[in-house]
């Protein structure tokens, strides 16, 4: 059965937004816990590279579109996504100062991204990749505006920053698929195949480098294991971070699936009626996890 897609709302990047990353954010701002904060750690280093990768495989097409609207929408998109990258780097600055090589890892993205999988795969499923990894994260705001026990006891900070991140993720989601459909004409065969791989890599990349996180956090090889037993429950267990994604996630294998079938959170606009009173994205992101928990 084909499902009505919603009206998406509109695009806004948000420029100037000031999370004050550079303050006394605690190491293990996640419920004090290493696995949890690292796990969150660990996506931000992905980020700023992954932005610029979805960037580029989107413009790849963007002398194929000739409707002003979607035109417009890549331009937002593509703002949206360089602020993303902005902030997460100065969010990644505070890593490396706890001895995290940063570098190394976003040197290893750069390579595995743009000097292995761009020059190995066609334009279109790289934007397959893109729509892939949009979908994944788009999904995952479920995790951290609607499931408010998730980020309860985290810094408000941080918290403020992934929020921001996941509303404007919401907002733009349809954009890469809409290119990758309409204008790359890619196949399904394309859009499932390219799901795959991001499906293996992602969590791979994402716990190899809490791995590395763990290490230099100094844990004995001990403590390592039984950091690792109790945090893979926290996510993989039903209930846990990843299980009540499934629904929404295999959802993208239909052959008519469109992203705007699923609309954004109840949550979205609370926070953004929040974010236009107070003009700060934590005072925002504070009003919010305190309406969700009493909600």
């Amino acid at each position: 059965m084909q499902h009505a897609q919603q009206t998406p709302p509109p695009i806004i990047p948000r420029e100037k937004l000031d999370f004050g990353l550079d303050g006394d954010i605690p190491k293990y701002w996640l419920d004090n816990d290493p696995f949890k904060t690292r796990f969150f750690d660990a996506l931000s280093t992905l980020f700023p590279v992954g932005e610029k990768f979805f960037i580029t495989c989107v413009r790849d097409f963007k002398d194929r579109i000739t409707d002003p609207k979607l035109q417009q929408e890549i331009k937002d998109f593509t703002r949206q996504e360089a602020q993303h990258s902005m902030l997460h780097t100065q969010y990644n600055n505070r890593l490396k100062a706890q001895g995290i090589d940063v570098d190394a890892i976003l040197r290893g993205q750069e390579h595995r991204l743009f000097g292995i999988i761009r020059k190995v795969f066609s334009r279109e499923f790289t934007l397959g990749i893109t729509t892939a990894s949009e979908h994944i994260t788009a999904i995952m705001a479920d995790c951290f505006v609607e499931r408010p026990h998730i980020f309860a006891n985290a810094d408000e900070r941080i918290r403020a920053l992934y929020v921001w991140h996941a509303m404007e993720e919401m907002e733009h989601k349809g954009v890469a698929f809409d290119v990758l459909q309409e204008h790359a004409k890619a196949s399904y065969w394309t859009r499932v195949s390219s799901m795959l791989l991001v499906t293996i890599l992602f969590p791979y990349h994402v716990l190899r480098i809490m791995k590395h996180m763990l290490e230099v956090d100094g844990f004995s090889r001990w403590q390592r294991t039984k950091i690792w037993a109790k945090g893979l429950w926290w996510l993989y267990k039903p209930g846990g971070i990843f299980m009540p994604m499934m629904g929404k996630y295999f959802s993208y294998l239909k052959p008519s699936f469109h992203p705007w079938q699923e609309p954004v959170v109840p949550s979205y606009e609370p926070w953004l009626q929040m974010l236009k009173e107070t003009g700060n994205p934590v005072e925002a992101g504070n009003r919010l996890a305190l309406s969700r928990q009493h909600g």
